[in-house]
């Protein structure tokens, strides 16, 4: 789902208050692109986390120490960035699918709180910010991300659509015990839905952008699930190491790609921007 807006100028863009002078936009344009980097990234998420969890012997406290820190380094240079950089944009949204993954872990299997609590904070957390981001901003469009107040509304948002995507795909997984790849299918026939909803009968951009983004984690995470488990729970046995490696592959050529091409860039910001 792409949101929709009108760039006559350089400065100009929907949701903005009048006469405010805009910087550059620092998330990419949603395209085909955005949407299969962003399900790689939440593959990543899944078996990351396991595999340092697991695989590493680091623990989830470890683990969530180590990828915390690393986000926050990053996130860093993704706000001192004057513009969108696709290899930092994207190397924050791998690290953050994984800590996000490695928030849920952590208070269903370290504190023992159930995955309907968690579903359930995680689902008010995330309104909460919207909330707040809407009533300061005036708008929650991604087209319009060019204020340090904006973009860091963003990335909390980001973050806890990735905590409640991975506890409300375990509920559903635990619950109704369907097995990774129907429960792929399942929440890739939830985002087609959206898609529907959408173009044909007009449901808004902003909305349908963030409930998909939402069900793409859920959808990333099955499919990892599919590739790296054993055949004896389901799965095809790949390893979480074989599998995050592969997804981090096609991701890096991805990144490279865009980086090369500027496709995910607005038209008016490709001209413009700076060298």
């Amino acid at each position: 789902m792409a949101e929709t807006s009108e760039t006559p100028g350089a400065y100009v863009r929907s949701g903005a208050a009048p006469g405010h002078r805009l910087r550059w936009n620092k998330v990419p344009e949603v395209t085909a692109y955005f949407w299969i980097i962003k399900v790689l990234c939440t593959t990543v998420g899944e078996t990351a986390a396991d595999f340092l969890n697991s695989n590493l012997g680091m623990g989830l406290t470890g683990v969530s120490l180590l990828m915390s820190a690393l986000l926050a380094g990053v996130l860093v240079v993704q706000f001192r960035t004057k513009a969108y950089r696709p290899g930092v944009y994207w190397f924050a949204v791998a690290l953050i699918s994984v800590v996000g993954t490695l928030i849920s872990d952590n208070l269903t299997d370290n504190l023992g709180v159930s995955l309907t609590t968690c579903t359930t904070v995680f689902a008010v957390a995330l309104a909460v910010v919207f909330a707040i981001w809407y009533r300061r901003e005036g708008t929650l469009s991604i087209h319009s991300i060019d204020t340090v107040s904006r973009e860091a509304y963003y990335w909390l948002a980001v973050l806890f659509t990735f905590a409640l995507g991975t506890a409300a795909g375990d509920l559903v997984a635990e619950k109704m015990a369907l097995g990774y790849w129907v429960s792929a299918i399942l929440f890739g026939l939830a985002i087609a839905a959206v898609a529907v909803a959408h173009f044909a009968l007009g449901l808004n951009a902003v909305l349908s952008f963030w409930i998909a983004y939402i069900l793409t984690r859920p959808l990333g995470a099955s499919m990892g699930d599919y590739l790296s488990q054993p055949t004896g729970d389901g799965g095809l046995g790949l390893g979480t190491t074989i599998t995050s490696v592969l997804f981090l592959a096609v991701i890096l050529a991805l990144v490279v790609y865009l980086s090369m091409t500027r496709k995910d860039v607005t038209e008016s910001e490709r001209e413009l921007s700076l060298p």
